[in-house]
């Protein structure tokens, strides 16, 4: 499959020198087309059966075409968190997980990226269900501003037994969203064995105090039926690094002192998982899985000064200025029921998917100006929902085709429906401008939106020979909002020898636009250029949208090619390495925030809706996403010295802009861009380009240590004034810790982030009067060194 010139003239030399070091000598690697246990060698792993990207039954990880990642229990474990998005950020270098603050709900429901593309370009399956998205969509100047992905974090580590990350486009077998990609949450099963643990953390500074209690266990359902559950009880109380307070200095009677929040919010979340399998007569199986995640989180928006209560009347309330809190509560349910056997050589598998995340926003400690000292100090700000429910039916059988062996045939259809909906706050969290730091939902916003589509696939896969696999798939949607849409891959294997072979694949796949794209609506306080303002987000199919140039939204269109190398000098060492690139047509993205001149203000005011500024969800840009990633891992049994386990995982990743759809003429007429550098910006260069992780583990009888060290790249942020541009450098972290296990007691200890490392501070011309100490986009967040201890009982 020979590449572009241009391809691969954009693969840098660091890339390709880092590649051959990791094929030629044993070094280290960290996640890997293989991630296990620290006993076994990387042979046994490269045997490991996936169930990602593939409808056969026996395929293991050595044998796949595309690149796939696992990560085992104990690798989620061994990390300092109890969360899965942040274990997954430290692990795997495709992925991408800052801790935005003061983004009003994505403080709550924060993103994660795959290969540097948007969150909801990536799916998220349990057991191979699609999952459902949460309710939540990040508005904000976040990583992944626009899209409204799954929540992972509603998943407790106890109830995984690993996961599988597919790094390749999957459109053509699971249908929308699989563009970066597929991460595959497999949970435990079957009635022996259980565990206990807990955890305790904080951070150096003193702050973020966090616990977390987690219980598994399984139990017999009759002869050979069982029942497993996972139980889970995570609190994290805040952490602050917000600078000092230096605005209005003669006024406040603060000044100098740090009034805001920047950080981790206060939350609390309990989460419970339930999984089932029954026999039933001859080889039916019936089976459930059951999840249910509640969350409360404080976090905060920006200080209000004494100057701002006074001139807003609510300095009775609020003599030296106030801080709006955001209390959001998410709950979200999972449910999949399905009953599974064979029938005349087939294969069959018919279940029922219904999931809902549901999003309520209070505000407290602030005030409707409207109202004066007058006004209440709490307001119910209103609620968001959002509903998925699938109905699957897949059927394969194996097929002699005289070849070197079976072929798997798969067939199957699928229908979902899904709703969307917004309810309005208390009247007095929205009129007048509502509710300060975070207006409630208009009645006009509110509203519930439904659609449905139905879908065909059938993929086809086996071995030409002895030395070539290869597999097709083809799969077809029809969407009663938006129309048809088909993906197709194809992908092939070849090995040389036992030690090295190639493998690649070409694929289609789109985007539906989600519903949360097409009606999301709010008035919120935002900060646009160094300005506190009331911006709008308007559906594009609202008056206000098409008053500023709005076209209705249609799905997005990629391009999948990658190509992969697998190494195998040594049973106990294997090295890949796999280069990509993905084009992505009509990108869905959140505009530019558009401050408005006074007549398209005095516009939108005559149709009730009272903003300053802006935006609208809009298919104005064309990327592409190019890159690469280097996996090796060596594994060595020193005798009476113990063993050893070495990780090295390396990901270059490039995004850039290959068109922009012409200036709406509204907007040219008002001197307003609707993409501008901002938004540019956060598409390509707002995440780090380069990721490095490293690790080495060492077990001698019940000890074992580990030392992992991760490289986070640099990333820019761009400013409306080119002027205060910053780049943000490159940060080498370093994670220690030790364990000892007896029996069946483990107890492990570590230091994450052990030199302290902070990203580079804010400028000041960036900092609004010092507030803003970090930026959000940091990829391994501001809150420095943190200490935890872990203690667990399995049986």
């Amino acid at each position: 499959m020979p590449l572009p010139s241009s391809f691969r003239a954009s693969i840098p030399l660091n890339v390709i020198a880092l590649a051959a070091a990791a094929s030629l000598a044993p070094s280290a690697q960290a996640q890997a087309t293989t991630a296990s246990p620290a006993v076994g060698s990387a042979s046994d792993q490269l045997q490991q059966v996936v169930v990602t990207g593939t409808r056969r039954v026996n395929r293991t990880v050595a044998e796949s075409e595309s690149p796939v990642d696992v990560l085992s229990a104990a690798d989620l474990q061994r990390t300092g968190t109890t969360e899965l998005a942040t274990a997954l950020g430290q692990l795997l270098p495709s992925l991408n997980f800052p801790r935005p603050s003061l983004t009003d709900a994505s403080d709550a429901v924060r993103p994660a990226q795959l290969r540097g593309l948007s969150p909801d370009q990536t799916l998220v399956l349990i057991d191979g269900k699609r999952r459902h998205t949460t309710a939540v969509v990040n508005i904000n100047g976040t990583q992944g501003r626009g899209s409204a992905p799954v929540d992972l974090n509603t998943i407790p580590l106890a109830a995984i037994e690993r996961i599988e990350v597919l790094r390749d486009g999957a459109a053509a077998q699971y249908g929308s969203d699989a563009i970066a990609g597929v991460i595959n949450i497999v949970l435990k099963k079957g009635a022996r064995g259980g565990s206990v643990n807990a955890e305790l953390g904080q951070t150096d500074a003193g702050d973020g105090f966090r616990h977390t209690e987690a219980a598994s266990a399984g139990f017999a359902l009759g002869q050979d039926g069982w029942i497993r559950f996972a139980l889970e009880n995570r609190h994290q109380q805040r952490t602050n690094r917000a600078g000092v307070d230096t605005r209005e200095a003669a006024t406040e009677p603060r000044f100098g002192q740090v009034n805001n929040r920047l950080g981790d919010p206060d939350s609390h979340q309990q989460a419970a998982v339930l999984n089932a399998e029954l026999p039933r007569a001859g080889a039916l199986q019936a089976y459930a899985v059951a999840t249910l995640s509640h969350r409360d989180t404080v976090s905060a928006a920006f200080w209000r000064t004494r100057a701002t209560a006074v001139a807003n009347n609510v300095a009775g309330l609020y003599p030296e200025g106030f801080l709006p809190l955001q209390r959001s509560t998410s709950v979200d349910i999972g449910l999949v029921a399905g009953v599974r056997g064979e029938l005349a050589g087939w294969s069959w598998d018919a279940s029922l998917n219904h999931g809902r995340n549901r999003f309520d926003i209070d505000v407290a400690n602030t005030a409707n100006y409207s109202l004066g000292n007058a006004s209440p100090t709490r307001f119910d700000a209103g609620r968001l929902s959002n509903q998925q429910t699938v109905l699957n039916l897949d059927l394969s059988r194996e097929l002699e085709l005289g070849l070197a062996a079976p072929w798997t045939l798969a067939v199957g259809a699928e229908a979902r429906r899904e709703r969307y909906e917004i309810d309005a706050g208390e009247p007095a969290s929205y009129q007048n401008g509502g509710a300060s730091g975070f207006p409630g939902f208009q009645p006009g916003n509110a509203g519930a939106h439904g659609r449905h589509d139905v879908a065909a696939y059938a993929s086809l896969e086996g071995r030409v020979t002895q030395a070539f696999s290869a597999s097709a798939a083809l799969r077809t949607e029809h969407y009663n909002d938006f129309g048809n849409a088909t993906s197709a891959k194809l992908s092939g294997r070849y090995a040389w020898s036992p030690a090295v072979a190639l493998r690649g694949t070409v694929s289609t796949g789109f985007r539906a636009p989600s519903l949360a794209q097409q009606f999301f609506a709010t008035t919120s306080t935002n900060l646009i250029n160094g300005a506190l303002v009331e911006a709008g987000t308007f559906p594009v199919e609202s008056a206000a949208a098409a008053a500023l140039g709005a076209k209705p939204l249609k799905a997005e269109k990629s391009r999948n090619l990658s190509l992969g190398l697998l190494l195998q000098p040594l049973g106990q060492w294997q090295t890949t390495v796999d280069i990509y690139q993905i084009d992505i047509d009509d990108r869905i993205l959140l505009s530019a925030n558009l401050s408005l001149p006074t007549a398209l203000r005095e516009q939108l005011a005559a149709q009730g809706v009272l903003v300053s500024a802006g935006r609208y969800f809009t298919n104005a840009l064309d990327t592409r996403t190019r890159g690469v990633d280097v996996v090796s891992t060596w594994q060595q049994d020193w005798g009476r010295a113990g063993r050893g386990q070495y990780t090295l995982a390396y990901n270059h990743n490039k995004n850039s802009v290959r068109h922009v759809d012409d200036n709406p003429a509204l907007l040219s007429a008002n001197n307003l861009t609707l993409i501008d550098r901002v938004t540019l910006a956060r598409a390509t260069v707002g995440s780090p380009k380069d990721k490095l992780v490293a690790s080495a583990e060492h077990r001698r009888g019940p000890w074992s240590g580990r030392l992992a060290a991760s490289r986070y790249g640099s990333f820019v942020i761009r400013q409306s004034n080119a002027a205060n541009d910053q780049t943000f450098g490159a940060a080498w972290l370093l994670d220690v810790s030790a364990g000892w296990e007896q029996g069946a007691w483990h107890v492990s200890a570590g230091v994450d982030n052990l030199t302290d490392r902070y990203p580079d501070r804010v400028i000041a011309a960036n900092a609004i009067g010092g507030i803003l100490a970090y930026n959000q986009f940091s990829p391994f967040g501001f809150n420095g060194r943190q200490y935890y201890a872990k203690v667990g009982y399995r049986w």
